[in-house]
């Protein structure tokens, strides 16, 4: 079950491959994702130094009023991934044209995981064919339920 879902990168981008990784997290961001108060709109993933960051996902405190003053939100969380798996992230982002998009966050035992996806940007008519699809998938099941 996801914790947080990417829809609008499935809507923006054409999603070639997805890769599990570990993200490294306070105490309290993990109550917080598991009670489903991370938000993954607009965030990215770079590779700096050698290491994969996420940047942009929004977590908020899990208590407000107990959280300390200095804690953002928004801060930069290191991906946990092997060297390999890095290496090949910032070639692709070294290239031209593919992204590193994260899909969703789940739980996976007791862990804290997230899905993260290396994809292509769609064009415009691309997302009008999206749209397109869905509507037609949403009438043909509307009209499947009334015939039972």
């Amino acid at each position: 079950m996801a914790l947080a879902d990417n829809k609008k990168a499935r809507f923006d981008y054409e999603i070639i491959e997805t890769i599990e990784a570990g993200i490294e997290l306070l105490g309290m961001e993990v109550k917080s994702i598991r009670t489903h108060g991370a938000t993954l709109d607009g965030a990215y993933v770079t590779i700096r130094g050698g290491e994969a960051y996420m940047m942009q996902m929004s977590v908020p405190p899990y208590q407000p009023t107990n959280s300390p003053k200095e804690y953002d939100p928004l801060r930069i969380r290191r991906l946990l991934l092997t060297k390999k798996e890095i290496r090949k992230l910032a070639d692709i982002e070294a290239g031209k044209g593919l992204t590193i998009v994260p899909i969703k966050v789940y739980n996976k035992g007791k862990k804290v995981k997230i899905a993260i996806g290396i994809a292509r940007g769609k064009k415009t008519f691309d997302k009008r064919e999206s749209i397109k699809k869905r509507e037609t998938d949403r009438e043909s099941r509307r009209t499947l339920k009334y015939e039972e």
